[in-house]
């Protein structure tokens, strides 16, 4: 197994500051190595090596070489395979990974929905013209499917919340911008309802219908429609959002004296 010279391999590699402690150390790895795949140095398949031999090329304790490897691997970073020819390697990547991670994050940090949806409007606004720009007949296709399974299940609120759920997402993917698809998957673990209680066949049909004038731009090519029509749509959600949030917010307790 050839390591890679960043970590010492036959044409030399680089070597942590021999002072400070473990854990300075440990991020010192992470972040050189970040740095490395940010530049193009390193690239996912390459070997970062075992815990031992990390710990023996950069000159630090094998505590130091599992703690970074760690790190790296809950970053999604390093995949690390244990046993006989076991070690580390650079991760492929994994775009859902990263979309969790995010989402959480954004829980943890108090996105208010206002916020997300928000966010999900630039988003999506953007996916839908690029969608209409660069959709494929097999996307389109995937399209008119997902749009015909959700009218399927109209009756159903939580199936249909999330055949809609999966609309947007087809929309986003129909705009080959990995990057959009990302965010807009971490927006919707936060801003869709896992339990939509108060979707009516009203409000059903008028998503139905932006649904289906979405899909004719996107098909028309017409990339100005189509971004009409999703920043009009993400308003709408964006206010119905808005309005649940606050119609579930805890009320105060009224202490009687």
């Amino acid at each position: 197994m050839t390591v890679h010279p960043l970590f010492g391999g036959e044409d030399g590699g680089w070597r942590v500051a021999p002072a400070g402690r473990a854990a300075t150390l440990s991020a010192q790895i992470v972040a050189e190595v970040r740095e490395a795949l940010n530049e193009r140095r390193l690239k996912p398949g390459d070997v970062i090596g075992s815990e031992k031999d990390i710990a023996k090329r950069l000159g630090v304790s094998r505590i130091v070489a599992r703690d970074a490897l760690r790190t790296l691997e809950a970053l999604g970073v390093a995949e690390i395979k244990v046993g006989a020819g076991g070690g580390a390697r650079v991760a492929r990547g994994n775009p859902r990974l990263f979309a969790d991670a995010l989402s959480v994050q954004l829980d943890l940090a108090g996105a208010t929905v206002q916020e997300i949806m928000d966010a999900q409007r630039a988003i999506e606004t953007l996916a839908a013209e690029l969608a209409a720009e660069n959709a494929t007949e097999a996307d389109l296709a995937r399209l008119r499917r997902v749009l015909e399974e959700g009218a399927e299940v109209i009756d159903d609120p939580d199936r249909y919340t999330r055949a809609c759920e999966r609309f947007h997402i087809a929309v986003a993917e129909a705009s080959h911008n990995r990057v959009l698809v990302v965010q807009l998957m971490s927006l919707q673990h936060i801003s869709h309802p896992r339990r939509n209680v108060r979707l009516t066949r009203e409000v059903a049909n008028r998503v139905l219908a932006a649904h289906r004038g979405l899909l004719a731009a996107i098909e028309d090519r017409d990339p100005s429609a189509a971004r009409h029509l999703m920043d009009d749509h993400v308003k709408m959600i964006r206010a119905r959002r808005v309005a649940e949030r606050r119609d579930v917010r805890p009320q105060p307790k009224i202490v009687e004296g």
